[in-house]
């Protein structure tokens, strides 16, 4: 299995943080490689207010449109941006905020409790596994896609941790995007959807209102 080191890189900002199998890269064009160490410096990147402008988290969850018993796993969940929003969302359900980093979940999990959010569980991933606790309704990847090594076989092992019915929702950066990682880097919406057939999804959703990035929506075969 290949393994890397948990590193950060891209333009803009982003939602990266680590992910079982990925090697993560930080959202800004001066952060090639650094380790996400200090969560509390991250955190001014990757929830400051402007990037609200074009990941539009409002209307993400509006299209997801979870029911407020839902349980979800964010891969990735770096500083909580999304996580938090979708503990706030899903009152009676449950969010498991997934990092490889152990000073991302230390941060995570001060952070759930500071915010007075017992449906959020910081959880500590390994390279290999995301160690969610149960099956969830969604799996959530925002800009971590393409650092996944192995996707085929990564995704059909993640398909276990999925309810019946459940999903996988995933949101990159578009290869002619103005920001996000390197253009060498991007995986094209199409590879996307090629790739998780592949690992036995389909595709249920397209969603085209982020600016730079796709936003697709896959499920298992019934």
């Amino acid at each position: 299995m290949h393994r890397r080191p948990l590193l950060v890189a891209a333009f803009g900002f982003a939602a990266c943080a680590a992910l079982p199998l990925a090697r993560t890269l930080a959202q800004s064009p001066s952060a090639h490689q650094h380790r996400f160490r200090d969560a509390e410096r991250w955190t001014q990147v990757f929830d400051d207010p402007q990037r609200d402008v074009w990941q539009k988290p409002d209307e993400v969850l509006r299209a997801l449109a979870l029911p407020p018993d839902a349980l979800v796993a964010d891969l990735g969940a770096g500083t909580g941006y999304f996580a938090v929003r979708l503990a706030k969302l899903l009152p009676a359900g449950r969010v498991y905020a997934v990092d490889i980093e152990p000073d991302m979940v230390r941060y995570l999990a001060e952070r759930a409790q500071r915010e007075n959010l017992a449906n959020l569980t910081a959880v500590q991933g390994t390279p290999d596994d995301p160690k969610l606790p149960g099956k969830v309704d969604l799996v959530l990847l925002v800009d971590v896609y393409h650092h996944v090594d192995e996707r085929e076989r990564y995704f059909r092992r993640l398909g276990d941790h999925l309810r019946p019915s459940g999903r996988i929702a995933v949101i990159d950066f578009r290869p002619d995007s103005p920001m996000g990682p390197p253009r060498s880097a991007r995986i094209a919406a199409e590879r996307v959807k090629d790739e998780l057939k592949r690992a036995g999804y389909a595709l249920a959703q397209t969603h085209d209102f982020l600016p730079n990035q796709y936003f697709l929506v896959f499920e298992r075969p019934r």
